[in-house]
């Protein structure tokens, strides 16, 4: 298995571009939502918990991240979380409201995403490698992470082997 430094070093390659990296603070969390209220139906409450088809995913998709990394897999599994109380909520409504909801933050997020390739001038890396789609939350998250100043150590490892972010010229 992959390391977080290679995981992040390899997304990273598809996204140097500050524009581009911008665009996915706002897109990859509005299709990370989308998927946890698509995958909210079918389910059932048991003890006060929604479980469905999004729990599962969040699960494993939190497994897979704690063990890259476990600061960065709490911070992910917390933020998963949010995302399957939202979609348990949307879930629950009637399949108009559902459907809505989960299709529209489908589109719109993918459209801010491929605003945001326009300005790097590359296509998104999971067309390469399809872990791309379960990396792009982490690199968003470990992205913030950065410009707060924390694990720079990480940061470092991700530029030494991918560059540093920059503006690109179209």
């Amino acid at each position: 298995m992959k390391t977080l430094i290679e995981h992040l070093a390899q997304y990273a390659a598809y996204h140097r571009d500050r524009r581009n990296i911008a665009t996915h603070f706002i897109g990859i969390p509005l299709i990370v939502l989308a998927v946890a209220v698509l995958l909210s139906r079918p389910g059932v409450a048991v003890l006060g918990l929604w479980l469905s088809p999004a729990a599962l995913t969040a699960l494993a998709a939190g497994l897979f991240y704690c063990r890259l990394d476990l600061r960065f897999g709490l911070m992910m599994s917390g933020l998963l979380g949010l995302c399957l109380w939202a979609g348990a909520g949307l879930a629950q409504q009637s399949i108009g409201v559902w459907l809505g909801w989960g299709i529209g933050l489908f589109v719109l997020g993918w459209i801010i995403q491929f605003v945001g390739h326009y300005y790097e001038g590359r296509k998104p890396a999971f067309v390469d490698d399809i872990m791309g789609l379960a990396v792009g939350p982490l690199f968003v998250v470990a992205e913030l992470a950065f410009l707060l100043g924390w694990r720079d150590e990480v940061r470092e490892e991700v530029e030494k082997r991918a560059g540093p972010s920059c503006i690109r010229k179209l």
